[in-house]
């Protein structure tokens, strides 16, 4: 006959993480899953991406200009954001080049989609 409650004061349990949501939205988060942050980043990446083609398209920004805006604005806000809001260590997640290029390409897509709609929609007859 075994005693189940005895060996229940034996285990401990680490208390559950916050959802990713909240831990995204909340400043210097435990990380545990490393593919859980990059997700945020990359989806974070995507969200910025629509949002400055938005704003580009209304502004209207065109050229060498908005594309090189939009690069340093998508860098630059994600860097900030690991970087101070989250306060990660980058190594752990192979450097600050690696989380910064992580998910820029897809950004860029998304971006340049956006733009074009909304720019051509505007500003065309």
């Amino acid at each position: 006959m075994s005693n189940t409650k005895g060996n229940k004061s034996q285990e401990t349990k680490a208390p559950p993480l916050p959802s990713v949501w909240s831990r995204a939205f909340s400043s210097n988060s435990r990380w545990d899953d490393k593919e859980e942050f990059l997700d945020v980043i990359y989806w974070s990446r995507q969200v910025i991406g629509i949002i400055v083609g938005v704003i580009w398209g209304l502004v209207p920004l065109k050229g060498f200009i908005a594309l090189l805006l939009f690069a340093i604005v998508n860098a630059g806000v994600m860097y900030v954001y690991f970087s101070s809001f989250q306060c990660v260590d980058e190594e752990e997640f192979g450097g600050a080049w690696e989380l910064t290029k992580e998910g820029f390409m897809t950004s860029f897509a998304g971006f340049l989609v956006t733009w074009i709609i909304i720019y051509s929609g505007m500003h065309f007859d």
